[in-house]
């Protein structure tokens, strides 16, 4: 994937590599409690079909997502924007990112699941088009609680529709 630039100036995305695993395991213990360790995310990007888009600078990445393909699907693993770069745009893009990827490697839907308690992404995914197809109760841990997970779906455009 080569490095695509916002066209309002934003932070060029471009394809992950093993390289940048120790800033984006930072990145995402930022976001999120629960967070994958550097172990964790080269384990992922080393799996069969993976891939994985970031924006921003290669030392602080202002976002990334890591997704996979596999029958004809794909599956959003994780996306993540730093505190400071949400709500300018970057999650869409970084969706944006995945589903073309998905869509180059012959996926025709795109899944991905989000906690219940995460209103910015349900109405971010949602926004985009996915819709709901399932839900996994008590799927993450919060402390003592469990939250339940919405297993989301988006139907990805033909491949000649891209262009």
């Amino acid at each position: 994937m080569a490095a695509v630039k916002n066209r309002s100036g934003g932070p060029a995305i471009r394809a992950v590599d093993a390289s940048m695993v120790p800033r984006l395991a930072a990145l995402h213990a930022l976001c999120f409690d629960e967070a994958w360790d550097e172990a964790a995310i080269a384990g992922l990007l080393a799996m069969p079909g993976a891939f994985g888009c970031m924006a921003g600078p290669d030392d602080t990445p202002d976002g990334f997502v890591l997704a996979r393909l596999g029958g004809g699907e794909a599956e959003i693993l994780t996306i993540c924007v730093a505190p400071a770069a949400r709500g300018s745009g970057l999650g869409r893009r970084l969706l944006q990112a995945a589903a073309a990827g998905a869509v180059a490697g012959g996926a025709e839907a795109l899944f991905l699941e989000v906690a219940e308690d995460n209103p910015a992404a349900i109405r971010l995914y949602e926004r985009f088009g996915f819709v709901l197809v399932g839900i996994r109760p008590a799927y993450y841990v919060r402390g003592a609680s469990r939250v339940a997970a919405r297993t989301l779906r988006y139907d990805l455009p033909p491949p000649e529709t891209l262009s």
